[in-house]
């Protein structure tokens, strides 16, 4: 499922840079655009990410 339409953000990708290290909302926003065009897929794309980092065993950092 794409997350972020604007710039072709999938879920699949968003756990791929979670698995590569990306631990923070800051982090897959350089990684990836996610959240930089409109910005109307911020609240699913930190869900995502707080999901990737539940199943990576890590905590969450939405910042």
């Amino acid at each position: 499922m794409y997350i972020c339409i604007c710039n072709g953000v999938s879920e699949k990708a968003i756990h791929a840079e979670v698995a590569d290290g990306a631990r923070t909302y800051a982090d897959l926003q350089a990684r990836t655009g996610v959240g930089t065009c409109c910005g109307q897929c911020t609240g699913c794309a930190c869900d995502t990410l707080a999901d990737a980092l539940a199943v990576q065993g890590q905590p969450c950092y939405l910042e």
